[in-house]
């Protein structure tokens, strides 16, 4: 792998000095571990296969490299895999759009399926699309699409290397795709609600035939502590490592995931200027810090804080987060290092930024109305884009979904896809109430229900 790291820019600089073409394999705007492990593994067996070997085959982190050390986790699986990410491409190190300008451009998708609309110019180049999420992108005979709804894309990366390229697998790769379906499917545990029968099939081939990679349980347990790892990060990386904008009328809001506690967030020296510098940099009217942290037994601890120099605002915001009941937050109010910053604890644990973002919106988009209180008439799975009114979301870079919408958009016509599969605990995750706790009483009991009360449906009996 690292001679083909490294080989990625003396290919792209021939390329260019000959007027030759440049296939980029592009990850998503979140560049998290899946992304980055697809668009690397990719570009890999492109450049093994492809009958065009005229052309460079460069695997693109779709984010500037000075936002990588953000991805904590993707550099810990890197120095895992004993490769240095100054071999990889970032966005801002090649010029995509001069590319497609000079005719010289392709495009394989991975990890997400539309482009943002910044560069929605280059669909035109668009040849080949992999991802996990259910279909955004309208159909063109051009472009290939292979998209199944299984936990990770490396699930789908991988299938493809087994199914053409089995000869080009090797410890390092076989690793790096495990390691990253094992961190999206939640260590494979079925109750979590991430991992399917695809995912299973290909993590045991791969452990099948490299029987000494490390344990599925000490590779997830260190991808996500490295993933919540916030040491050494100054106030703004940690507000920006997981972000989300909403915009309504007038008024601009971020929500930032933050990986600690509050109190020991509001101890951080200078927080108030960090913060009035970090919305007076970005236009921001209000800032949300929800803050996650987990107990012993691995159970996760909710807090939340909301910013503003304006009083009014910030009073908006906190009381229309105080009364919610759909969801009930369950807010009880902490002390604060300064009056334009309002504390909170969070009992209902369960209530992630998925779950607040609806009623953040819905708060803008009866400001923007002119109405007194919101409306909560949309079904839970509809997003601001699909309630119309006027409202924006924005997704940073560090969002877990690209395509820059605060959710994955759903219209009432595409109800019947299940909701996109989840990476983040923040983002809503099966696990949010910390991880099944499965006993042999337990699993006894269920079978005992289940042979009390027979089969549900009267028509599968005798099935199996």
């Amino acid at each position: 792998m690292e001679p083909f790291l490294r080989g990625c820019r003396a290919a792209l600089n021939l390329c260019e000095r000959g007027g030759l073409g440049v296939h980029v394999v592009l990850g998503n705007e979140a560049c998290d571990l899946d992304s980055m492990v697809s668009a690397i593994a990719f570009a890999y067996f492109l450049t093994k296969t492809s009958p065009d070997q005229k052309a460079a085959f460069v695997p693109v982190l779709n984010i500037p490299r000075s936002e990588f050390p953000l991805r904590a986790e993707c550099s810990f699986l890197l120095r895992e895999s004993q490769l240095c990410e100054d071999l990889l491409m970032f966005r801002d190190e090649i010029d995509i759009h001069e590319l497609h300008r000079l005719g010289r451009l392709t495009l394989t998708l991975v990890d997400h399926n539309v482009l943002p609309r910044g560069d929605a110019a280059l669909e035109e180049v668009v040849t080949e699309v992999i991802d996990h999420r259910p279909v955004e992108r309208q159909s063109s005979p051009g472009c290939v699409v292979t998209a199944e709804l299984v936990g990770s894309c490396a699930t789908l990366v991988t299938e493809r290397i087994v199914q053409r390229a089995p000869n080009i697998l090797d410890k390092q790769l076989a690793y790096m795709l495990r390691s990253t379906i094992v961190l999206d499917c939640i260590n494979m545990i079925p109750e979590a609600g991430k991992v399917t029968p695809k995912d299973t099939e290909y993590v045991a081939l791969l452990e099948s035939k490299f029987p000494n990679l490390p344990p599925r349980a000490a590779v997830f347990d260190s991808l996500q502590k490295a993933k919540f790892d916030v040491s050494g990060l100054t106030t703004e990386q940690m507000l920006r490592k997981d972000m989300k904008v909403v915009t309504g009328g007038d008024l601009r809001l971020a929500i930032s995931a933050v990986y600690m506690k509050l109190e020991d967030l509001l101890l951080r020296p200078c927080l108030k200027k960090e913060f009035e510098e970090f919305c007076r940099s970005r236009g921001y009217d209000v800032l949300v810090a929800m803050t996650i942290s987990f107990s012993k037994k691995n159970e996760p601890f909710r807090q939340l804080a909301v910013y503003s120099p304006h009083s009014d605002l910030r009073e908006l915001v906190s009381r229309e987060l105080e009364e919610s009941e759909a969801p009930s937050l369950q807010l009880e109010a902490m002390d604060s290092p300064c009056s334009e910053i309002s504390a909170y604890r969070q009992e209902n644990s369960l209530a992630s930024r998925k779950k607040v973002l609806p009623i953040i919106m819905d708060l803008l988009r009866a400001r923007e109305a002119g109405r007194a209180a919101p409306e909560r008439s949309c079904r839970p799975w509809e997003t601001a884009a699909a309630r119309g009114g006027g409202l924006r979301g924005e997704a940073s870079r560090d969002d877990r979904h690209g395509g820059g919408r605060p959710e994955d958009a759903c219209n009432d016509e595409d109800v019947q896809l299940p909701p996109t599969p989840m990476n983040s605990l923040v983002e809503g995750c099966p696990l949010d109430g910390g991880l099944p706790k499965l006993t042999p009483e337990a699993i006894l009991e269920k079978f005992n229900q289940m042979a009390t009360e027979g089969p549900s449906d009267p028509a599968s009996t005798g099935r199996r």
